[in-house]
């Protein structure tokens, strides 16, 4: 028995070794945690890059068409013989021209095409706004299933010191024929078990480590803890249409697509508008010929039955379009309250269920224990009696953090469909 006393000291000392170390590690709250995925991640950097590439390309709408220069001979002889001036006194034939052109842009067009291309970095950015939510929700649940499991470890830790004694006190007491051996091997076992336990909740642990690490960007060995405070406190909150449409960033961004489509749909229409535009020539004559100039006005006609076809057909293509997106976002909209309402009731039920085991049941079962190890010490109790009441403890102190660990990952979801900043 000795050596099995040295072996319960070992697996205790090494369990409460573990709770120390941790505490030189720097700790870090959600809040914090929040803030670097925001600030490091690389898919929201590169939503900002994108929407400020969209923010750049739109300075360019109201450029005008490249002037177009043209010079060489008109109307020239093949004869050179020709050129110049004839022996009769007539003038030679041919001339050089040089020729500019430029065609003027609609002012309309360009009105339209500036303010479709700047809305579309409001797409990108209500967009950049959803994979946030969905990477702030990822990151919340991972912050709290690591907080529930060092309170798991707690309760280990708790266990292990009282197994311990129950260990120890039997043996003395065999040793002294005071007592029976029966409940010691199951104290034993169950100290055993709580070390196997204990591994797993630190890969656990460990595992939420590497993905927030990740998250956040960082190296994936990077060292720290959390902030062990738990509350639950999510208050229920009315749900309708216009909060969600307002508030939720993946129905902004659909949003933002209905709005971006009209302003395309204008955008094609003005490219149905007449374009002006100038030509200037000017000829070099050959021989006495005089110099010679044309001015003319040149106008684009893209209304026209055959030159608008295309145009048009974008524009009936977007209206549907238009359609489809309308009804993407009153299915989002009818998803988004039917789930939201759906977990508040879900939350509600499990917040008085665990209520029930803090305030009742727990302390009943504490002090159920307290009044057999009494019992126990005065000789009026067997040590499995003792053993049976922690092990009911034990139970219900891991059920209360099932159940606590459900509450807050609920709160997760909520404020994930709720999209709470």
């Amino acid at each position: 028995m000795q050596n099995t006393n040295d072996m319960n000291k070992i697996i205790i000392m090494l369990m409460l070794l573990d709770s120390l170390t941790v505490q030189a590690q720097p700790v870090l709250g959600i809040d914090s945690i929040l803030r670097i995925i925001g600030r490091n991640h690389p898919s929201l950097r590169s939503s900002d890059a994108l929407a400020q590439s969209l923010d750049e390309s739109a300075k360019g709408a109201r450029s005008w068409e490249a002037p177009q220069l043209s010079t060489g001979w008109w109307m020239t002889p093949y004869d050179p013989s020709l050129w110049k001036r004839q022996g009769n006194g007539a003038s030679g034939i041919g001339q050089y021209m040089v020729s500019a052109e430029q065609m003027f842009p609609n002012r309309r067009r360009q009105d339209a095409e500036e303010a479709y291309l700047r809305s579309m970095s409001a797409v990108e950015r209500a967009k950049k706004g959803a994979t946030a939510n969905e990477l702030y929700a990822a990151a919340r649940r991972a912050y709290y299933q690591w907080v529930v499991a060092e309170h798991r470890m707690g309760v280990l830790d708790e266990d292990a010191k009282l197994l311990d004694f129950m260990i120890r006190d039997a043996e003395l007491r065999y040793k002294n024929n005071l007592g029976k051996i029966g409940a010691y091997y199951k104290a034993k076992a169950a100290l055993g078990n709580l070390a196997g336990r204990r591994i797993g909740l630190e890969n656990d642990v460990e595992q939420v480590r590497i993905a927030l690490n990740t998250l956040m960007n960082r190296d994936k060995a990077t060292a720290f803890e959390v902030d062990t405070a738990v509350v639950v406190d999510m208050p229920v909150v009315g749900v309708d249409s216009m909060s969600l449409l307002e508030g939720r960033s993946d129905i902004r961004a659909v949003s933002e697509s209905i709005r971006l489509n009209g302003l395309e749909q204008t955008a094609d229409r003005a490219k149905l508008r007449p374009e002006f535009g100038v030509r200037y020539d000017h000829m070099f004559g050959f021989g006495g010929t005089p110099m010679e100039y044309t001015l003319m006005a040149t106008v684009r006609l893209p209304m026209l039955s055959w030159s608008s076809r295309a145009s048009k057909a974008n524009v009936e293509s977007l209206k549907w379009k238009a359609q489809s997106l309308e009804d993407e976002r009153q299915a989002m909209v009818n998803d988004a309250t039917g789930a939201a309402y759906g977990l508040q009731r879900a939350l509600d039920a499990k917040r008085r269920q665990v209520k029930v085991l803090e305030e009742q049941v727990l302390p009943a079962l504490q002090k159920n224990l307290q009044t057999l190890e009494l019992a126990y010490e005065q000789n009026t109790e067997e040590l499995l009696s003792v053993y049976d009441a922690w092990a009911s403890l034990d139970n219900t102190k891991m059920e209360y953090w099932d159940g606590v660990e459900q509450v807050l990952l609920m709160e997760v979801e909520l404020k994930k469909v709720l999209e709470v900043k």
